[in-house]
């Protein structure tokens, strides 16, 4: 697999200035408060939603307040990572790359945002099937890319996805 930055670590926060994508700042938002409320309250979680990909918040919106609540409570707070982002799949309209969203605004740990983009920019041609052996290797992989060059996560979550937008063809 391919796992390399198609660019120089040294680019990231030059990359992640550019990234300009809409609503960021309800997310962070949203992240703020989700770190308080140790859950997603349905508001939060279909302005999510609406963030990531417009197109699923039909599906998300079948989600009741309670089955929010307690999904994100569940992912937020289990020390298990293939329960955290289990949880959050269980909820309808949320596949790998929404549960990911959920992760990275709502989670104290560092997750990244998994994207088509992102992994295009760490060499992945082709979307793969997504796979808790994947998405934990997009985790770890990150973590390090990320520590590696002392940025955060949000940082280099934002320069994979611009890197994509300005070069993929």
């Amino acid at each position: 697999m391919p796992w390399e930055l198609r660019f120089s670590a040294d680019n990231i926060e030059e990359l992640a200035a550019r990234y300009n994508e809409r609503n960021e700042d309800t997310a962070l938002g949203i992240s703020a408060l989700v770190s308080r409320q140790r859950s997603f309250s349905r508001e939060q979680f279909l302005a999510l939603c609406r963030w990531k990909s417009p197109r699923i918040l039909r599906w998300c919106r079948e989600n009741t307040a309670a089955e929010i609540e307690e999904a994100t409570r569940v992912a937020l707070s289990t020390p298990v990572d293939r329960l955290r982002i289990g949880v959050l799949r269980c909820l309808r309209g949320v596949g790998w790359p929404m549960a990911s969203v959920l992760l990275h605004f709502g989670h104290a740990d560092r997750y990244p945002i998994l994207d088509f983009r992102a992994l295009w920019s760490l060499g992945f041609d082709r979307k793969p099937g997504y796979t808790f052996e994947l998405w934990w290797q997009y985790v770890t992989t990150c973590r390090t890319i990320a520590d590696d060059a002392n940025v955060s996560m949000r940082a280099l979550d934002r320069a994979l996805w611009q890197f994509s937008k300005e070069n993929q063809v």
